[in-house]
């Protein structure tokens, strides 16, 4: 059993990561910025990803974070949480580092990201950015950290399968909350991807 803390717990792929790990025997700490916020199951902190005093403080003693919070603006949310993160982790010696991405940010097999393909819609462009800028200060940093995100986005109304498979950026792969989950939590559990950014999609 491992202790597991999940930094924005009360989205959808947060709740996803929560119950994935609860499934499998872990302990887990839902940390939401609202307080009164309820993920069953889990224990609940009110914390600040961006924060890295607080990161250091609640993760002491865990094994891994999963990192699915977001807020506006994006592109300055997303480099301030890395930061932040990098700083905290390092304090509280968390070995593990599993941060859900964006699709847009991940290379096709051509090796282009999808946001820097033609006709990109220029509203997404700020979350791009956002993401891309965490991207850039995890690769500088010292973490063991692991960036999943769906190969081409989610289907939030299909089914757990458990499976599912590895790939580049593809516009029309789709994954189910439920099932990305499962691939943060076999990264930690079994961890085969290192300090990269994978793509994953229904199998």
């Amino acid at each position: 059993m491992s202790r597991i803390a999940v930094f924005g717990a009360g989205g959808r792929a947060g709740r996803a990561a929560v119950g994935e790990a609860l499934r499998r025997g872990h302990e887990v700490m839902a940390v939401v910025r609202d307080p009164a916020t309820v993920v069953a199951g889990a224990d609940m902190a009110p914390g600040d990803v961006t924060d890295p005093g607080a990161i250091a403080h609640l993760t002491t003693g865990h094994d891994a974070v999963i990192m699915t919070a977001y807020a506006t603006p994006p592109e300055t949310f997303f480099p301030a949480a890395a930061k932040a993160l990098i700083d905290g982790l390092s304090r509280s010696g968390v070995p593990r580092l599993i941060v859900v991405g964006l699709a847009a940010t991940l290379r096709t097999a051509g090796g282009t990201r999808l946001m820097d393909a033609p006709g990109f819609p220029p509203e997404y462009r700020p979350l791009c950015l956002g993401h891309a800028a965490m991207a850039t200060g995890l690769r500088a940093s010292a973490l063991d950290w692991l960036i999943v995100s769906p190969a081409g986005d989610f289907d939030p109304t299909a089914p757990r399968t458990g499976r599912y498979s590895i790939t580049a950026a593809d516009p029309a792969g789709r994954i189910s909350y439920t099932d990305l989950a499962v691939a943060l939590l076999d990264e930690i559990d079994t961890p085969h991807h290192h300090r990269t950014h994978i793509g994953v999609e229904a199998a």
